[in-house]
């Protein structure tokens, strides 16, 4: 189990960003607590489309990693899965709670960081993060600590912005990325905007490899999201014309190996 100490300072940024915008994301928290189907991404792609989620989560114990508003964890928890939800911003789990008891569904949310989860070993069948602590926590820090959580053939399931995308989008606020290349791959990994008090985490496929096996994960699946020519969006940094020429996110599955 993890021990309590200090959060490091990417954590502590990041906690100080979402308390400040939480109350920007409650509206869109609401509405994906309203789903009966879920939608991923910033293009609310259907899982009708995606299959993202395991068929068969009845009693399962799943834990989403940086929960937000924990519309995630909601529809794992309609879908028979005892889940728990940890995130660093108590304003973000305070419109999780408000949402649980408008919704009548209860489930465990935590107050803490990713990347020290006080829970015991090999305690979850599935960790799973949407945008959570697949982009705002170290992947040196948060990916070893979701193989402790799960048990030998647990899956892990995430869904981040796309490695290109990264690459192509302006330093700048709200404008849409590009197609041209405005930053290296090589190094990529911390990154922080002009005006953004927080700090993302992006690499390279080869990078995510490297490190999701050295945590002992085997890659099963990578999902590079292509939204419907209907689809909508709020985000300003990209556009539909790109993201269906290119994957603006992408979603890793992997599962812990038994060795």
């Amino acid at each position: 189990m993890a021990h309590d100490r200090e959060p490091l300072e990417h954590v502590q940024r990041n906690r100080a960003r979402w308390d400040v915008e939480a109350k920007d994301y409650a509206t869109a928290g609401e509405g994906a607590w309203a789903r009966e189907e879920p939608a991923w991404g910033v293009w609310r792609v259907a899982e009708s489309q995606l299959h993202v989620l395991p068929t068969d989560l009845a009693g399962k114990r799943a834990i989403e990693l940086g929960c937000g508003t924990a519309y995630v964890s909601s529809w794992l928890a309609r879908r028979g899965a005892r889940v728990v939800g940890i995130d660093a911003s108590m304003a973000q789990l305070t419109t999780a709670r408000r949402l649980q008891r408008q919704h009548a569904l209860e489930f465990p949310l935590i107050h803490g960081d990713a990347e020290t989860v006080p829970l015991r070993d090999a305690s979850f069948d599935l960790a799973i993060s949407e945008y959570g602590a697949c982009l705002w926590a170290d992947p040196d820090r948060w990916l070893p600590e979701a193989a402790r959580l799960l048990r030998p053939d647990g899956e892990l399931i995430f869904l981040v912005n796309s490695s290109l995308h990264t690459l192509c989008i302006p330093q700048e606020d709200d404008l849409p990325a590009t197609d041209r290349l405005l930053r290296p791959a090589f190094g990529m990994f911390r990154v922080e905007w002009p005006g953004d008090p927080g700090v993302e985490f992006h690499l390279t496929h080869g990078d995510w490899i490297r490190r999701l096996r050295s945590s002992g994960f085997e890659i099963e699946e990578l999902i590079e999201v292509q939204p419907p020519e209907t689809a909508t969006t709020r985000y300003a940094y990209v556009t539909l014309e790109w993201s269906r020429k290119w994957p603006a996110e992408e979603i890793w599955r992997v599962r812990k190996s038994h060795g």
